[in-house]
């Protein structure tokens, strides 16, 4: 958990410094992160670096050309090393009215919220991301 708040953090103070691009340190559980960003629209792309290291390069996304306005406002670390937060299946609740997306590690994988409560699975709810 400790890399994955790493991960998250270096995404926040990337797009708080206007970056084009950062590099993270991961494990699969950020890799899959990052998949769930891409997908959603989050962010650009990314890349593995370097395997042994698992270092992953992150290209970040912005609305607009002056990079005023990034495309991920807000990262809201839910569960941490500290205080681990779990929900069941009907406890999760829609981000910021729908318009975001959370992201919970179950027993079948790190998927969204909304997948997670498509398939009635439970598990640690990560983060929340509008």
């Amino acid at each position: 958990m400790n890399r994955i708040s790493d991960s998250l953090s270096s995404l926040k103070n990337a797009l708080s410094t206007k970056k084009t691009d950062v590099i993270i340190y991961g494990n699969s559980v950020v890799k899959n992160i990052c998949e769930i960003l891409k997908k959603e629209g989050y962010i650009k792309n990314y890349e593995i670096i370097d395997p042994l290291k698992t270092q992953i390069k992150v290209e970040l996304k912005y609305l607009d050309e002056k990079r005023k306005k990034p495309a991920l406002s807000e990262i809201k670390i839910v569960s941490k090393p500290s205080r681990r937060v779990y929900v069941k299946s009907d406890e999760i609740k829609p981000v910021v009215s729908g318009l975001g997306i959370g992201i919970i590690s179950t027993n079948q994988g790190v998927m969204t919220t909304y997948q997670a409560k498509k398939k009635r699975l439970g598990g640690e709810l990560i983060c929340e991301l509008f």
